[in-house]
């Protein structure tokens, strides 16, 4: 059955929109419905491809495009697409194919510089493809690029020399010295051709070793046959680390227009905090990087830790960084550098659990039983949340509390060994989300409204029944609203269990209830740092949460807050906690703090995986700020960055013109305009330009952007109102004397040719000779 043309129109159009909108989840649907219609379409299988890769579905988009290669067999940018993807993930040898390829058939096009662009990746990924060099030596010979010719021909030259083909090689010296004779490297190729030495290997280009170790970081994580059934926690944290350093190093070293979008944000926010990296220590941090992951896949775990290590002092901290360097002193018996660079990932998502597996390791090493107790059941308590329900995981944690608490006061080494083991055993092994939910299968089901049962009842055989029965009596006082009996209740309560948080986060309930907020703050405050310091975030956030409800303003709360947030991993939240305390302090009319707060939220979005369309909102605060200091060169600047993520915003462009024009910089101004109006109208938005022109008009009695008005006038068929502009405006210079403007501005109206175009001719002519 044929395809609906209309619905598959209709559909390409909301995917475009959506596309440029940025909404990359709505554009995959429209381009999705209009394939359905036919299937087949090069350029909605094209555009579906780019709304996949933006929205992240890289091994998707992939597939995408190969498919669209094989149908376009002609198009070389499908091809192109599979080799950039492919690099992307370190498929090295498809992308080498696919750049071949992808620069054969933008050569049959007569597009030599993307041909070009092709083969100089495979070159970098593949510094010995005599295919590629081959290529690049032709063209550039025929370009006239002499001295990249002789680059690709000695490369050539001592591929083949390390092939046993010296004949073929010295033709290829040969061949270099007849295009430049005087140039150095022939003579020095041609000298150590003559002492029978080696040739230097062709070398890797800018950026090339980043897919390498990609690829190497793909190598590590493939599962040898005992880990085929799956990974421990340890070992997923490990291959999540690892896959996350490797993407840092392709984000810090990718020459993309979408990583230049994002170093031009950096730019903005240089030098406003330690996160910060310059130029220096950023290439600095790249190459420690680089050879950690090199070190790494060679099994040099050692050397790999030192790297990572010089990539910390060079500035790049990530949770990412601090677990997988903190594994490998651990494997190295550094014990304690291992505990110190945990301690730094315990709190984020991704490593929480295989951190606490190894914090408890460390602590089992050392003797020190009550501790490793203690991490084996935070780690049982976060796997064991995992098994229930979203809504009921923090119902699990809780649960876990007493028990923890037993264990603090168990001074019974073979209890608390037990407990080590038991965890352990469960945990260590690649089963152990399967063993998890039988465990779980195998429990009594709660009634309705009561909340689950942790498995550490059942796995440990440990009861804390005493304490939550208190809690129970004193929830059931509180209801009656005998808060003073319930508070007795709780002080009798926590002289049994003086570390029992929840306990202590129920008296602060209690003192809020009675009027005590002051009280009530501070017993918050305790209870939230003392979970901060055991690295349970989850339960600081919820407090933090609690006391900015009731203090709105306190701004020290709020940013133990946001480290909260960051820590673990939740970008957006933090960043929507920035823009809160931002807000609080532009209401304060405290500028510098409020921009300063705007940038600490931009280098967020930038560190994290954050929705990127923060980045447009935080920007417009930021020049908003900049504009009320009078700061007219950083605001420039800030706009000028909005406008390559916001082409369309009119405001933007507006901002740009204006200030500009305010700084005498009539130049830069037109060149903004001019570049704003061929926008519009490769928009098919002509007509959009005349009210923006109207607008500047108003703010601006300028010469030239009346011209450029009555031209925007005249290009969209409305001639009548582009001379009388024109004549009046021409009228007004000559009044004043400004006969050379008058004289340009009467030649304008005679290359618009109007109906009198005669009169106007006179008009020059008589000009010209008075």
């Amino acid at each position: 059955m044929p395809g609906r043309e209309e619905v598959f129109q209709k559909s390409m159009n909301e995917g475009h929109s959506a596309a440029w909108d940025q909404e990359w989840d709505k554009a995959v649907s429209a381009y999705r419905r209009a394939l359905q219609e036919f299937p087949d379409h090069p350029k909605a299988l094209n555009s579906l491809g780019l709304a996949l890769y933006q929205l992240g579905s890289i091994e998707e988009a992939l597939q995408i495009y190969m498919h669209v290669a094989k149908i376009s067999a002609d198009d070389p940018v499908p091809m192109e697409k599979v080799a950039q993807i492919s690099e992307r993930m370190g498929e090295l040898k498809t992308a080498v194919e696919a750049s071949l390829r992808a620069g054969d058939l933008f050569l049959k096009q007569r597009d030599t510089e993307k041909a070009l662009e092709n083969w100089v990746r495979v070159t970098n990924l593949n510094p010995e493809n005599a295919i590629a060099h081959s290529r690049l030596a032709q063209v550039h010979e025929r370009l006239g690029h002499a001295q990249q010719a002789v680059t690709e021909y000695l490369a050539i030259a001592s591929i083949l020399q390390r092939s046993g083909n010296l004949e073929k090689s010295k033709e290829m010296v040969a061949k270099a010295q007849s295009l430049f004779p005087i140039s150095p490297e022939v003579k020095q190729a041609l000298s150590l051709l003559n002492t029978g030495q080696l040739l230097p290997k062709p070398m890797r280009g800018k950026g090339g070793t980043v897919p390498i170790r990609m690829a190497q970081v793909k190598e590590l994580k493939k599962p040898t046959a005992a880990q085929s059934a799956g990974l421990n926690p340890v070992a997923e944290a490990r291959q999540k680390a690892l896959t996350q350093l490797a993407e840092l190093l392709f984000e810090f070293s990718d020459d993309s227009p979408a990583a230049q979008e994002r170093r031009g944000i950096s730019a903005i926010m240089r030098g406003t905090g330690a996160l910060s990296m310059q130029q220096a220590e950023q290439t600095k941090a790249i190459l420690h990087l680089s050879q950690a992951i090199d070190s790494q896949s060679k099994g040099n775990e050692a050397q790999a830790a030192e790297e990572m290590e010089g990539a910390l002092e060079a500035g790049f901290t990530h949770s990412s960084l601090y677990f997988a360097l903190g594994l490998l002193r651990l494997n190295g018996e550094r014990v304690e550098s291992a505990q110190r660079f945990l301690q730094n990932s315990v709190k984020h998502n991704d490593y929480a659990l295989g951190t606490r597996l190894l914090l408890g390791q460390i602590h089992m090493k050392r003797s020190e039983f009550q501790e490793a107790a203690q991490q084996y059941l935070e780690a049982l308590k976060l796997a064991d949340s995992t098994t229930v329900p979203a809504d009921k995981a923090d119902e699990i944690r809780q649960q876990y509390e007493p028990l923890i608490e037993a264990h603090q006061n168990q001074k019974d080494e073979t209890v608390l060994r037990k407990v080590c083991e038991n965890v352990n055993g469960l945990l260590m092994r690649p089963d152990w989300r399967e063993q998890l939910h039988k465990a779980r299968e195998q429990m009594p089901k709660p009634e309705a409204g009561d909340a689950p049962q942790p498995l550490a009842d059942v796995i440990l055989q440990v009861q804390s029944s005493t304490i939550l029965d208190s809690m129970s009596r004193i929830n059931q006082l509180a209801r009656m609203g005998s808060l003073r009996s319930a508070m007795d209740e709780a002080y009798d309560a926590v002289q049994h269990a003086p570390t029992y948080l929840p306990l202590h986060t129920l008296m602060g309930d209690l003192l809020e209830k009675e009027g005590q907020i002051q009280d009530a703050i501070a017993k918050f405050s305790v209870v939230a740092h003392a979970y901060s310091v055991r690295g349970e975030v989850v339960q600081a956030t919820k407090l933090f949460k609690r006391i900015i409800q009731l203090v709105p303003m306190d701004l020290g709360v709020r940013n133990r807050l946001i480290d909260q947030l960051v820590a673990r991993g939740q970008v957006d939240d933090a960043v929507q906690e920035y823009l809160e305390l931002a807000a609080i302090y532009y209401r304060l009319a405290e500028l510098d703090m409020a921009r300063k707060t705007y940038t600490n939220a931009l280098r967020v979005v930038q560190q994290g995986n954050a929705n990127r369309d923060w980045n447009s909102h935080i920007l417009y605060h930021m020049a908003d700020i900049d504009l009320q200091r009078l700061d007219w060169k950083q605001a420039l600047r800030v706009y000028e960055q909005l406008r390559s993520i916001t082409p369309d915003d009119e405001f933007v462009r507006k901002q740009l013109v204006d200030l500009n024009l305010r700084m005498a910089q009539s130049d830069k101004a037109m060149s903004e305009l001019d570049n704003y109006i061929a926008h519009l109208e490769s928009q098919h938005k002509s007509e959009a330009g005349i009210p923006f022109l109207e607008d500047l008009i108003k703010d601006h009695d300028d010469l030239l952007l009346k011209r450029v008005l009555a031209a925007q006038f005249h290009h969209t068929g409305r001639m009548d109102e582009a001379v009388s502009l024109l004549d009046t405006l021409g009228e007004t210079l000559m009044q004043s004397g400004d006969r050379k403007n008058a004289l340009e501005v009467i030649n304008q109206i005679v290359q618009m040719n109007p109906p009198n175009v005669s009169d106007y001719r006179q008009l020059l002519i008589q000009m010209q000779n008075s």
